[in-house]
């Protein structure tokens, strides 16, 4: 574990942080976009390519996920652009359900929750992907998370400036007392510009050592 004068060399606070934020996408929960396509081409009856062309729209999806529209006006606009009459709830349950645990990570909060550390995830994501997780069983999405803070709820989106500022308030420390892990680089250079502590999440043995660095040790 590095001694003080070590951390600030290396650009690390001296203090332990006082609150760790995960993102739930690629690092909480793996998804696979693969498979929420074949399934809403399945049940709406249109052409993969053309489900892939709407899901995976860039404007679509960051308007969903920052709540600019909600599920019904996304899947009004699915029908219109495919030409199908699937209902909206058979395509929200299709569409979802792409998400496995990452149990990889679990000893890791596990171990943070012991320590006392308060955590928190903060993601991108849509109303009926955070309804199907929560509907999933994962104890630890529901127990284990102080403060769970969503793009759609908040109005906000990674990388914008706001939602880092949304999250440190709820948070309750400052914002060098943070740490933040996301699987995009984009989204741990903007939480740095907020003035938090990130790291690019590659696994839960690199996000251990990333940890034990700031004086965290969760026994990987």
């Amino acid at each position: 574990m590095l001694g003080s004068a070590l951390k600030a060399a290396a650009g690390l606070s001296t203090m332990p942080p006082a609150f760790v934020y995960f993102d739930l996408g690629n690092v909480l929960a793996l998804f696979d976009r693969e498979r929420s396509i074949r399934q809403v081409a399945a049940v709406s009856g249109a052409d993969e390519r053309a489900v892939a062309a709407v899901v995976l729209d860039a404007a679509m999806q960051r308007n969903l996920e920052s709540g600019q529209i909600d599920w019904n006006r996304f899947h009004a606009e699915f029908v219109r652009r495919t030409g199908t009459d699937v209902a909206a709830g058979t395509l929200a349950a299709a569409a979802s359900d792409m998400f496995r645990l990452n149990v990889p990570i679990l000893p890791v909060v596990a171990a943070l929750r012991r320590m006392g550390i308060p955590l928190g995830i903060l993601s991108n994501t849509c109303e009926p992907h955070w309804r199907h997780l929560e509907a999933s069983g994962y104890a630890v999405l529901s127990r284990s998370f102080r403060e769970v803070v969503l793009s759609h709820e908040v109005l906000a989106v990674k990388p914008d400036r706001g939602i880092y500022e949304i999250a440190a308030a709820r948070a309750g420390v400052a914002a060098d007392r943070i740490f933040f892990c996301d699987d995009l680089p984009a989204h741990v250079e903007a939480a740095r510009a907020a003035g938090w502590d990130a790291e690019v999440f590659v696994s839960a043995p690199a996000l251990a050592e990333q940890l034990a660095r700031r004086g965290l040790n969760v026994g990987l």
